[in-house]
């Protein structure tokens, strides 16, 4: 099938790892507990599933357990009956009936109170709930999604959260990387934000200079993907000149990648993997034009990182990192020496 991925941006290893699992779940029933860093992507994760899913015409029905106060979050879920309590002047269906026949989103699960999962539990175990202030049984049809971003192993080990909850929503465990663990995405989406935003603001897109470059791929980014996005939107409003130089930059991140002199070149992006396509795919010339660099310099990158990857799998075995490559053993050691790597 064609994979909808809503507006995720990236082609990381590890991305494409998210990518291929969504492929085989969407279309299923099943639970799936999707875990990440604030500000990974979760929601549009989940947003994927669900228009990836069989269910995609049916209601979406998101709601953040950790920003409800706790003393509503269950009527919230389940709805509540006319006069269950004060202010409570008329009936009301909750999230689990609005998401009837479609899928819910439970996000941040991992703030939710102990009285709560069992109920949650029940919904798993017999898509059924009952409406506070109410005496009746209600049936619902709907996928459950949870996601969180603390370690639900540990909430159950310190007794927050239920370990019968936890084994009956993590049939699928789904894992965002964070983005400093994505490599060349960081550059992609940068440009990405930066292009989008400065289209809303008319103005001329602005490209990043190869320190500025250096920089964005060295820091951290503690607070992920909407950390960047949030950084690029600013720097569209604030950058006088055409192209982003670390002058451009806060102190904050200058301070936090240290000397740009010292900075590893970035990693390069992977070429996009086409639809329905696995495995390697081919640069294109837009690859080299991203980057500022010539044929000669990418087939000589490209072929230290392979010869570097071949020695490290042998763990320095000459004869067997030539295997490897499929070279001989003096063609290696030729390669080798030309390029100052033994």
């Amino acid at each position: 099938m064609d994979l909808k991925t809503n507006g995720i941006i990236g082609q990381s290893t590890s991305l494409m790892e998210v990518f291929r699992v969504l492929a085989k779940v969407a279309p299923t029933d099943s639970t799936v507990l999707v875990t990440g860093e604030s500000g990974t992507g979760k929601e549009l994760l989940v947003r994927a599933l669900h228009a990836n899913s069989l269910r995609h015409d049916a209601p979406f029905v998101p709601i953040n357990c950790g920003a409800i106060p706790k003393e509503l979050l269950e009527s919230e879920l389940f709805g509540h009956e006319k006069g269950a309590f004060t202010h409570a002047i008329r009936s009301r269906p909750g999230r689990f009936e609005l998401a009837d026949g479609g899928t819910i989103f439970l996000d941040e699960i991992g703030e939710m109170d102990l009285p709560l999962q069992v109920k949650i539990l029940r919904v798993l175990q017999e898509k059924e709930i009952e409406r506070v202030g109410g005496s009746s049984i209600k049936k619902v049809d709907v996928r459950i999604v949870a996601a969180t971003n603390r370690d639900l192993e540990d909430e159950v080990r310190a007794g927050r959260f239920r370990e019968d909850l936890f084994y009956r929503l993590n049939v699928i465990p789904m894992h965002l990387p964070a983005l400093r663990d994505r490599g060349g995405d960081i550059l992609v989406l940068a440009q990405s934000f930066l292009a989008r935003f400065c289209e809303r603001k008319g103005r001329k897109e602005l490209t990043l200079s190869d320190d500025t470059r250096r920089v964005l791929a060295a820091y951290r980014w503690p607070g992920n993907v909407r950390e960047l996005e949030n950084f690029m939107e600013r720097l569209s409003i604030l950058c006088d000149g055409d192209v982003v130089t670390p002058a451009d930059l806060p102190a904050k991140i200058l301070e936090d990648v240290g000397d740009i002199v010292s900075l590893p070149e970035p990693e390069l992006p992977a070429a996009p993997v086409a639809q329905g396509q696995q495995g390697f795919v081919w640069p294109r010339v837009e690859h080299l034009r991203e980057h500022g660099m010539g044929l000669k310099e990418f087939l000589d990158l490209a072929e230290e990182k392979l010869l570097l990857e071949a020695l490290s799998m042998a763990d320095g075995v000459k004869n067997q990192a030539a295997e490897i490559l499929g070279v001989k053993r003096t063609t290696l050691i030729e390669k080798l020496k030309k390029k100052k790597l033994e």
